[in-house]
């Protein structure tokens, strides 16, 4: 039986501006945080990997995030893995510091991971309710 975990990531004027990030497991538990200067993309994947921390066993993690989403179901990582982190543009692939810690629980936990995606602002309930704790959290500046 897997565990569903919804994740979402915001950032007020994104680049640099406050952001915030949360995942929720429908009728279950949430979590959310802040962080005063990011990116939309920072927080999406902070929100992906909090959740595989906090949570043990297969999940099944939702995301409105084709950046995430992809990475794991394409497999971008193996290139960035076998390049050295570096990008099909030979640059650092960007936001390591989150990455490579998923990418190390993803494949320690591979058999029991999976990644969904869903379309942002389309009236998923739990897409949405992801989207209002991270965004409240950027505005608030705390979980």
């Amino acid at each position: 039986m897997s565990t569903t975990v919804f994740t979402d990531g915001s950032c007020l004027r994104n680049p640099d501006g406050p952001g915030g990030w949360a995942w929720a497991i429908p009728g279950g538990a949430y979590a959310s945080g802040a962080e005063p200067r990011t990116t939309n993309q920072r927080m999406e994947l902070t929100a992906v990997l909090r959740a595989l921390e906090a949570h043990r066993g297969p999940i099944a993690v939702v995301s409105d995030s084709t950046y995430v989403v992809n990475c794991f179901r394409r497999r971008w990582f193996d290139a960035w893995i076998r390049t050295g982190w570096l990008n099909a543009a030979r640059k650092p692939v960007a936001n390591q510091d989150l990455w490579r810690p998923m990418v190390e629980i993803y494949l320690a936990r591979e058999a029991e991971l999976t990644f969904r995606w869903v379309k942002g602002h389309s009236g998923d309930p739990m897409n949405d309710l992801v989207d209002r704790l991270a965004v409240e959290a950027a505005r608030n500046g705390t979980s």
